[in-house]
């Protein structure tokens, strides 16, 4: 396997969430694996004045301040490859032009469609809305759909649009990963270069050394994720109210109130929980549970079930589609009908034999598509396309 020096690129948000999870994991991957990793972040706790919120809005579409940031970290750290997570709101796409100016090859995860949309869910009004794929972005701004912000939802469709026209996509940067075939022929739909965008899932480290059955305490469904909107929570809430099986919910986020508040007797609220109280959670749940209404990308909580051997009731929409096999590591619902998820969940209940199955299949997923080696296989190969892209053939790497 060959060795890298990669610097791995990231903006914070406020509230945690998956992106920070998946890059973790990824510098540990390779580190692990040999590999010298250098990573430069930022985030955004400091954006609370007036002043800092304009400014960092002003420099949403390309900020020079951070161009020539990168610019130095470039020359002091040397990296073989970059690879970026998220830039938004304060490093901006000026990373990528920085990058091409020291000729470093650069990678970028796209986690979610912010490139393409300001909704960055491809949604709006809690339902799929892929205009900004099919036109332009322009629409968002009257719907104010960044934080029901005017002036923000303005800069971000600047953005958008504005590195559309340069061609920043197609020249500025050598590899994308999405996460999924789906997220991958979204981005192509939206102009992106196909040959540029490969696929790689996310991963875990096996929590159960190899093995091929894992034993279950059972009795309850489990949600884990943010509480928000297009998360279906209250999709999930309304299917609940027919719904003899105990559920176990774990998350933070806008709907946080309304889930304390609504919750019923068949509905234990745990709040935040630490990744090895989840993993447990998760390997003795009967099946988890996504009722997203947005497309996702690759939901770690999903990479979590596979690897934990339990079954998963997605809605039939997106990445989830294609992740969960029907019927084999899963079932699908109608996305954001409540009684479709009602019978689905009745239906795993009247049949455990065949869920129990299903569990064990996805176990057996884990272990063939989804385990750390694989991944960091599949991780070194995309940044030697990197470089190839580049036209780096004097980057000398160990092997």
């Amino acid at each position: 396997m060959r060795y890298y020096r990669v610097l791995i690129i990231h903006n914070y948000y406020q509230i945690a969430g998956g992106e920070d999870a998946v890059m973790q994991n990824e510098i540990d991957l390779l580190i692990a694996n040999g590999n010298v990793v250098k990573t430069h972040t930022v985030d955004n706790d400091n954006i609370t004045s007036l002043i800092a919120k304009v400014t960092t809005l002003l420099n949403v579409p390309f900020s020079y301040s951070q161009y020539r940031k990168m610019l130095k970290v470039l020359i002091a750290e040397k990296p073989d490859v970059v690879h970026v997570h998220n830039y938004f709101p304060r490093l901006s796409p000026a990373i990528f032009y920085a990058c091409k100016k020291a000729n470093v090859p650069v990678v970028h995860t796209l986690h979610n469609y912010r490139a393409v949309c300001p909704t960055a869910l491809l949604m709006h009004d809690g339902k799929i809305n892929e205009t900004s794929i099919k036109n332009s972005a322009w629409w968002t701004v009257s719907k104010r759909v960044y934080r029901d912000s005017l002036v923000g939802t303005f800069a971000l469709t600047c953005m958008v649009e504005l590195h559309k026209a340069l061609g920043t996509w197609q020249t500025k940067v050598d590899r994308f990963i999405a996460l999924t075939e789906f997220s991958r022929n979204k981005y192509i739909e939206a102009g992106w270069p196909s040959t540029k965008v490969v696929v790689k899932p996310n991963f875990i480290e096996d929590p159960f050394n190899q093995q091929t059955h894992i034993d279950k305490k059972g009795g309850y469904a489990l949600y884990v994720g943010r509480l928000s909107e297009e998360k279906g929570i209250d999709v999930l809430f309304d299917a609940w109210k027919n719904c003899k099986l105990p559920l176990k919910v774990i998350g933070d986020g806008p709907l946080k109130n309304m889930v304390e508040h609504n919750a019923i007797a068949s509905i234990e609220f745990l709040g935040r929980k630490d990744k090895p109280q989840v993993l447990e959670l998760v390997k003795n749940a009967d099946l988890i549970i996504m009722p997203s209404t947005w497309y996702e990308g690759f939901p770690m909580v999903l990479v979590e079930a596979f690897a934990c051997g339990t079954p998963a009731l997605v809605s039939k929409l997106g990445s989830m589609e294609e992740i969960i096999i029907p019927e084999k590591t899963g079932l699908h619902f109608e996305a954001g009908n409540a009684d479709d998820l009602a019978e689905k969940v009745q239906w795993m209940v009247d049949n455990p034999d065949e869920a129990r199955q299903m569990g064990q299949n996805a176990r057996k997923e884990y272990l063939e598509k989804y385990p750390p080696e694989k991944n960091v296989e599949m991780l070194v190969d995309i940044y030697q396309q990197a470089i190839v892209e580049a036209g780096r053939a004097d980057i000398e790497v160990k092997i």
